[in-house]
């Protein structure tokens, strides 16, 4: 089981800016929610997310353009280093994030690397292994954008929070919209 090192939560929500259509479920962001592994620093957040049934996982960065995913939320946890990214579009906001971070980005909310560490290393999953799909929003066209909205409000809330499992603020936040 992750050890939770000093958890704080924030959130954050976002509105569409004709480009990013965001969603009006709020992104939620644990600060220390998980202790990386000393060894191999993705297996605890591996761990946690496919214990909470978020799989599908990969270990990569965060591309350096704005993008969501239409079809899928997703849950993004820091396993080394730090970067800073631009949520919610290029009307968004930036955050910090640094190792032990958890990010979850309800379906159709913007996501863009900024800068980051050289060690910067993230671990990607998704509710119930869902695929997903990726649009540039700099390739965003009025179809494209009515489209991803109409894929946005038919993705199933999780069944799982990611660190939490059955209870924890995701599911409090999300039911509550």
């Amino acid at each position: 089981m992750a050890a939770a090192v000093k958890e704080h939560v924030e959130t954050a929500v976002f509105s569409d800016d004709g480009k990013v259509p965001n969603n009006p479920l709020p992104v939620i962001l644990y600060r220390g929610a998980i202790a990386p592994d000393p060894t191999d620093p993705a297996a605890a957040f591996e761990r946690s997310f496919a214990r909470n049934d978020w799989t599908n996982s990969w270990r990569d960065g965060i591309y350096p353009f704005h993008h969501y995913h239409s079809i899928s939320h997703e849950v993004l946890g820091i396993a080394r280093g730090h970067g800073r990214v631009r949520l919610g579009g290029e009307e968004g906001r930036d955050f910090d994030l640094c190792a032990g971070d958890v990010v979850v980005l309800p379906a159709g909310t913007g996501h863009k690397r900024l800068s980051a560490s050289s060690d910067f290393l993230v671990v990607g999953a998704y509710p119930g292994g869902h695929d997903w799909d990726l649009i540039r929003a700099d390739e965003a066209d009025t179809a494209r954008h009515e489209a991803a909205i109409d894929h946005i409000r038919k993705v199933p809330l999780p069944p799982h929070d990611p660190v939490h499992g059955k209870t924890g603020p995701l599911k409090e936040l999300w039911s509550a919209q």
